[in-house]
């Protein structure tokens, strides 16, 4: 139904800046919320960033002031990470909350994620 295809990752070095970009897929009938989420090595999957579809914006306190998640007319979602640390490294993962239209039905998605590698 719908697809998520995430791009924009790649090695760093610390301080550096990297855009990650979500292009949805599919049979979609609304968008409720896009966000990503990072999964380090050994620790859990957490929330990085998200967007409603009014616009409101939701960081991680360990990213606030370096990354910023937008959203473009064609749904695409992007996450622009400045200052990256170390600690960044990470499999990012696309997130859609929202409505398939065959049939409208409420899903949750998955991108199949990306790696950031912040390091000199």
């Amino acid at each position: 139904q719908v697809q998520l295809v995430e791009s924009g990752g790649g090695l760093v070095q610390p301080g550096g800046s990297l855009r990650l970009s979500c292009a949805p897929s599919g049979s979609i009938f609304s968008v409720n919320a896009m966000g990503w989420y990072r999964q380090a090595p050994g620790k859990e999957r957490e929330l990085v960033a998200s967007i409603t579809s009014g616009g409101s914006t939701n960081y991680a306190d360990s990213v606030k002031g370096r990354f910023t998640i937008s959203r473009d007319n064609a749904k695409y979602t992007y996450l622009q990470m400045n200052s990256l640390k170390p600690e960044d490294t990470a499999v990012y993962y696309c997130n859609f909350v929202g409505y398939g239209s065959s049939p409208i039905k409420y899903l949750q998605v998955w991108g199949q994620g990306i790696l950031v590698t912040v390091s000199s």
